[in-house]
């Protein structure tokens, strides 16, 4: 595997090795002693599956107690991931990474605590696997608004288009205006 920090370095792509022949590829998408030795020494607690049709918005969401690290990767379609650094103290609060992921480019994305976190379907439709190591705490869980123009993402929508969001989603948050990590 090869682990490479993104412009927020504790945001990192991870591309496998791939092993394929004419009967289909060989990958592994977790190998504990691959990911310490690279510096991620993770336990993982629970692992989701999301499926999610063309243009459907997830984020940009977070835990602001019990906050989540997640390993995010996508096995059937692509999809447009992008971390937010929601850490007040960090030089590079405010600021975001986004990367492609799909079923073809095989890469995953390590999104520690501290990030806020949202992807973008950009095919037909997308299956999308994480694991996190923190469980799921509803109590704590925060959205900030996806078009956000402090952060300014830059979500590749065809002109025109609005994405699909959850009724959370569209209630979410400024930057200015949301509980941040300190």
């Amino acid at each position: 595997m090869e682990f490479t920090p993104t412009e927020l370095p504790e945001v990192v792509l991870i591309r496998p090795k791939v092993f394929g022949d004419a009967r289909g590829y060989f990958m592994e998408s977790w190998e504990a002693r691959k990911f310490a030795a690279a510096g991620l020494d993770l336990q993982f607690v629970q692992d989701n599956h999301s499926h999610s049709a063309r243009h459907i918005l997830r984020g940009l969401h977070y835990q602001i107690r019990q906050p989540q690290g997640k390993l995010v990767r996508v096995v059937t379609g692509t999809v447009y991931d992008v971390a937010v650094d929601i850490r007040r103290s960090s030089r590079t609060f405010g600021k975001w990474v986004g990367v492609v992921l799909s079923a073809e480019n095989h890469h995953m994305l390590w999104v520690p605590p501290g990030f806020a976190h949202g992807y973008l379907v950009l095919s037909e439709y997308a299956d999308f696997l994480y694991k996190v190591n923190n469980g799921w705490a509803p109590a704590y869980e925060r959205a900030i608004r996806w078009d956000d123009p402090d952060i300014g993402v830059q979500w590749p929508l065809p002109t025109g288009t609005a994405p699909v969001l959850s009724d959370k989603d569209s209630a979410a948050v400024a930057l200015r205006d949301a509980e941040v990590y300190p």
